[in-house]
C-alpha cells in the first residue's frame, strides 16, 4: 500500500504515477484507504482540515505522486443569467450554509450563463427555481468553493477573541456570549 503523507504543489504530468478519483465527501477526509484509478491500494495520512481539490497532488513516502480527481456524483446544476441574478442565487443558497460550486460558461444561444452546483436537496432546488434558475439533475464532479477562510489550509476560527471590529451582513442571533465589537 502506498502511504500518501504529503501535499505537493502542481507537478508535470510526466511525474504523475496514478490518479485517485474521489467524491467530495471523501476528499474532506485526512485519513482514508482507497484504490487508485489503476487499482493500487493507497492510504491517506494527511493533516486534517484542507479539502483535497480536483487536481491536487499527493506524494507517497516512497516518492510516487498521485493526482486527485473529483468523481462524478449526483448533483443539481442551477443555470441562471450572470450578474445580479447569479449573485442573488449564490447569496440565498449560501445563506443556507451549503457547499456550492459556482461558475459561468459560454452557450451557443444566450452568450454567457451562470451556474451554481450543489448536492440534490428539494428545498434548495425549490428556492433556486423561485429565483429564476433552470435546474438540471445529473452526474458531474462536485468541487465547491473552498470559502474565504480556507486559504492554504489556514482556517478562521470563530472562537477567537474578536478584538478586531467586523460585522455580519446576515441576520442571526448569537446567544452564547458571542459578541462583536462595533
Amino acid at each position: 500500500m502506498l502511504e500518501l503523507t504529503q501535499r505537493v504543489d502542481a507537478v508535470e504530468s510526466s511525474e504523475i504515477h496514478d490518479h485517485l478519483t474521489l467524491p467530495f465527501e471523501l476528499r474532506m477526509r485526512g485519513r482514508l484507504r482507497a484504490k487508485t484509478d489503476t487499482g493500487y491500494d493507497v492510504g491517506l495520512f494527511l493533516d486534517r482540515g484542507p479539502v483535497l481539490r480536483d487536481g491536487a497532488c499527493l506524494q507517497a513516502e516512497s516518492g510516487e505522486i498521485i493526482r486527485i480527481r473529483a468523481a462524478d456524483e449526483p448533483v443539481v446544476t442551477a443555470r441562471i443569467e450572470p450578474g445580479l441574478p447569479l449573485a442573488r442565487l449564490c447569496y440565498h443558497l449560501g445563506n443556507r450554509h451549503v457547499s456550492l460550486a459556482i461558475g459561468t460558461e459560454d452557450t451557443a444561444t444566450d452568450g454567457k450563463t451562470g451556474w451554481v452546483r450543489f448536492p440534490p436537496d428539494h428545498v434548495l432546488e425549490e428556492l433556486a427555481e423561485r429565483l429564476g434558475a433552470t435546474l438540471i439533475h445529473h452526474q458531474a464532479p462536485f468541487d465547491p468553493e473552498p470559502g474565504a477562510y480556507a486559504q492554504a489550509g489556514q482556517g478562521h476560527s470563530h472562537s477567537d477573541s474578536h478584538s478586531e471590529s467586523h460585522s455580519h451582513s446576515h441576520s442571526h442571533a448569537h446567544h452564547k456570549g458571542h459578541g462583536h465589537a462595533s
